[in-house]
């Protein structure tokens, strides 16, 4: 008999969701939209596995998410460039919610179809690709003439044995016919390597680089590259994404800090966006995986977050962290840059003056990040100045602060900011790039000896910065943040911003002004008329979220560095 799966509202935010394997059993879970995990209102032998149960519920709240989407808010904007904006936005919302449900729905059919009758008989030990243990996998007793499969006892999630010569690990199983060989998440180049994966120091910042070199070759690159020929490099391995998402639970916590998502919204994506959520497949990018990595402290620093880190490094080719200068003694500093000045071929990229004069005895390193997501984006300022070249365009532009500068970029730069295809908004483009580095330099930052760091970071390289706060921020003991000096912050200015200050153990710093237009036009059209913490500070400050008015001293977006002293 064929499976089924099926949701339905029982009661406001209440959902019940119900799916059925294709030899009768069936696992049915219930709870409200915002809980992280649901209660198992039916269930047997399939209750038993984590990876169903978080596919399952990560399916529901998608689900809902796709059916309660709101334009409300669009229909209240200040504008009409903004209301559009606002409008596409939420359009685009919606169908991701829907693709990532169908998404979700699927694996979690899988999940059911093969884990409802396992055999305790001959089982496999080796280290499993999905959840990164070293566990057993038990063999599901599947219809006469099906591929096999197995069902780790860990996390739950279908597996078979790895195909590379003499390797005992065990590759994550996709439904349905293999279209190419199955290897390990090692052989894949997923991790560094199990072990190392598990590794919880290295050293030294700087050592980073050896953390993450590869212990096996990769031989899953000659099939990738055979199977983009016949079907396409996008569709050899989706639902194996999916599925070797850890089974961790639904929750990533708030989202108002990456893309402006709260409530149900902000609780719908499960762990599985870590590896399905491509923006091509209709999920939030790698955003999505940053949240989630952010919301569950176990990752950060272990072998989830490595997994993450490993697959941001392979996609972002120009990310490094660089020893600016070994220090005396005191606290290390990390630094980034933003828009417009990360490609700054100087070596301190403007910020020597500015952190010598508060932390002189202190190491310093650079965080290099996104540089074809920050040239895309610079480049849009192209048609406002012909030949002058983008950054110098978007520069001259930022100093218009009055109407006329107004409705120059809202006509300029909304068209391409409300794109109906977000993977090919710049703005949207750079600023999941900007979290998905934050998650890099926290999950780095955790495996260090360091006892506490400071962060200083200017505009989307602010953004790295609070999303690396925010990630060690759910893990307890060092490395802890001693501050954050976060100046023309590109980062939405009211949020509950309990998850930023966690790890901070003095404060964190918010340089702000009222003149920076490029916050002010730019950055307001691109968030359907969201205001920037850089521009008007942080909402609601506290003692640990300090705002810092420079607006006497900073008149476009790019006088911070040389016009600030860090408090």
């Amino acid at each position: 008999m064929p499976g089924s799966i099926h949701a339905h509202v029982v009661d406001g935010t209440r959902l019940k969701i119900e799916v059925v394997s294709d030899q009768g059993a069936r696992l049915a879970l219930t709870g409200d939209i915002v809980d992280v995990e649901p209660t198992v209102e039916d269930g047997d032998v399939l209750a038993q596995n984590p990876a169903l149960l978080s596919n399952l519920w990560a399916y529901a709240k998608s689900w809902y998410e796709a059916r309660t989407t709101s334009y409300s808010d669009a229909l209240g904007a200040a504008d009409a460039a903004s209301q559009k904006a606002a409008l596409k936005l939420a359009e685009e919302n919606k169908k991701s919610a829907q693709k990532r449900a169908d998404a979700y729905a699927k694996v979690a059919q899988w999940i059911a179809d093969v884990a409802d009758d396992v055999s305790p008989y001959q089982p496999k030990d080796g280290w499993c690709s999905s959840c990164f243990a070293k566990t057993e996998h038990r063999k599901s007793n599947r219809p006469a003439g099906q591929l096999p499969v197995y069902v780790c006892q860990s996390c739950g999630s279908p597996t078979l044995p790895c195909v590379a010569p003499g390797c005992e690990n065990m590759a994550v199983r996709e439904r349905g016919a293999l279209r190419v060989p199955q290897y390990c998440a090692e052989h894949r180049h997923d991790i560094p390597g199990f072990e190392k994966a598990a590794q919880r120091s290295f050293g030294e910042l700087h050592d980073y680089e050896d953390f993450l070199t590869y212990e096996k070759p990769d031989l899953s690159k000659a099939a990738k590259i055979a199977a983009f020929g016949a079907v396409g490099l996008a569709a050899v391995t989706p639902m194996a994404a999916l599925i070797a998402a850890p089974a961790i639970g639904g929750a990533i916590g708030s989202l108002s800090m990456f893309g402006g998502l709260t409530g149900a919204a902000a609780t719908s994506h499960g762990l599985a966006l870590l590896g399905g959520g491509s923006l091509a497949a209709g999920g939030l990018g790698m955003a999505g995986g940053t949240a989630v990595v952010t919301a569950v402290g176990a990752a950060v620093g272990g072998t989830l977050g490595a997994s993450v880190s490993n697959a941001y490094v392979r996609e972002d080719k120009s990310f490094r962290i660089e020893l600016l200068r070994p220090g005396k003694g005191g606290v290390p500093v990390v630094v980034a840059n933003g828009f417009l000045t990360e490609g700054e071929q100087e070596k301190w990229g403007g910020w020597k003056n500015i952190v010598d004069a508060r932390y002189p005895d202190s190491p310093v390193y650079r965080v290099r990040w996104g540089a074809k997501e920050l040239k895309d984006f610079g480049a849009m300022g192209i048609g406002l100045a012909g030949k002058a070249g983008g950054a110098a365009a978007v520069k001259g532009a930022a100093a218009v602060a009055n109407k006329a500068g107004a409705k120059l970029f809202g006509s300029t730069f909304a068209p391409a900011f409300i794109a109906s295809d977000l993977a090919k908004n710049p703005w949207h483009v750079a600023k999941s790039r900007a979290d998905k580095t934050g998650v890099i330099v926290g999950d780095l930052l955790a495996r260090t000896d360091a006892e506490s760091y400071v962060l200083v970071g200017h505009s989307l390289g602010a953004r790295v910065m609070a999303v690396a706060a925010e990630a060690l921020g759910t893990r307890t003991g060092p490395p802890r943040i001693q501050a954050a000096h976060l100046l023309g912050a590109a980062i939405g200015a009211k949020s509950n911003w309990g998850a930023l200050t966690a790890g901070v153990e003095e404060a964190v710093y918010g340089y702000h002004s009222t003149h920076d237009a490029v916050l002010k036009y730019v950055y307001k059209v691109a968030q359907a008329g969201q205001n920037a913490a850089g521009l008007t500070g942080f909402a609601p400050a506290d003692h640990k979220l300090v705002n810092v008015d420079v607006s006497d001293h900073v008149s476009t977006h790019f006088e911070y560095q040389g016009n600030v002293q860090l408090v």
